[in-house]
């Protein structure tokens, strides 16, 4: 799997729009406990549908786009945050140590 950069507003509008779920995990680069949580997720994102999106938002370089997303998808700014988003709307919001692929996947299935 790989991460898709969200690096712009009409990224947001496009996973709003997306038929099926989509995952945007915001990190930031500075935080070593966004750092662990990222490195955890990707040993496991192999079980993850290949037909979900994952996006990844480096909130330090894009902090107005992680504004919106926080508004958009009306969600508290935490980081890291993975959010799991279906035809638009937040069906699950994890941070920290709570960010995992088998909760994702219970949500999924």
């Amino acid at each position: 799997m790989k991460w898709i950069p969200l690096e712009s507003a009409e990224q947001i509008s496009e996973i709003k729009q997306h038929e099926g779920y989509s995952i945007i995990f915001k990190h930031s680069t500075r935080c070593s406990i966004s750092m662990m949580a990222r490195r955890r997720f990707e040993m496991d994102w192999d079980q993850m549908p290949d037909s979900i999106p994952l996006y990844f938002l480096d909130l330090i370089k894009y902090r107005d786009i992680s504004g919106q997303v926080a508004a958009d998808f009306q969600v508290h700014h935490e980081s890291p945050q993975l959010l799991l988003i279906k035809e638009g709307e937040c069906i699950l919001d994890q941070s920290h140590g709570g960010i995992s692929v088998e909760e994702a996947l219970v949500m999924v299935q």
